[in-house]
């Protein structure tokens, strides 16, 4: 019984913090983005959007009723789960183990004409190819994509750990 008791907070308390590691990873993504400088890849892009769903999963998960929150977590993890499989596409491109599933990610095309219709057709911000890796720390051979899927695997294995640790408790 008193087990049960401490549960729904800390199953809050667990909701909040994958809320808000999700939301740091996220802003860390954006900030070396916008303030670092770093042109993101559209793989990179992509592997944006499991830390969004998880935070509004994550939320959800604060302020739901104890059955809920747990389905509400369970979705964090499936999250979890696409981001690992994104980031795991994404430094196989990398890595030069496969080609990029986007087309978005190969160096672009523009055609004919003469040189003023093909600057017309450039991009005002050049994208960047998505086999090339972008290191954030110098020095440290680990790419943006590669932190992304260990922070994916971090989060999903914890997740995975707590729901099953907590499996047996009654509603």
């Amino acid at each position: 019984m008193t087990r049960t008791l401490f549960l729904i907070p800390r199953l809050r308390l667990v909701s909040l913090a994958m809320a808000t590691i999700s939301a740091a990873i996220l802003g860390a993504a954006l900030a070396s983005e916008h303030w670092g400088g770093l042109v993101p890849c559209a793989l990179c892009l992509v592997e944006r959007w499991p830390w969004r769903v998880a935070i509004g999963f994550a939320l959800l998960g604060v302020v739901l009723p104890r059955p809920l929150a747990r389905l509400s977590l369970a979705a964090v993890l499936l999250a979890m789960l696409a981001g690992v499989a994104a980031g795991t596409t994404h430094v196989g491109v990398e890595a030069g183990l496969w080609a990029s599933p986007l087309p978005e990610c190969a160096a672009p095309s523009f055609g004919g004409g003469s040189v003023s219709e093909r600057m017309a057709r450039m991009p005002d911000r050049p994208s960047k190819p998505c086999d090339q890796p972008t290191f954030l720390i110098p020095g440290l051979p680990i790419s943006m994509a590669m932190m992304d899927l260990l922070a994916s695997i971090g989060l999903a294995v914890g997740i995975a750990g707590f729901l099953w640790t907590t499996r047996k408790l009654p509603a």
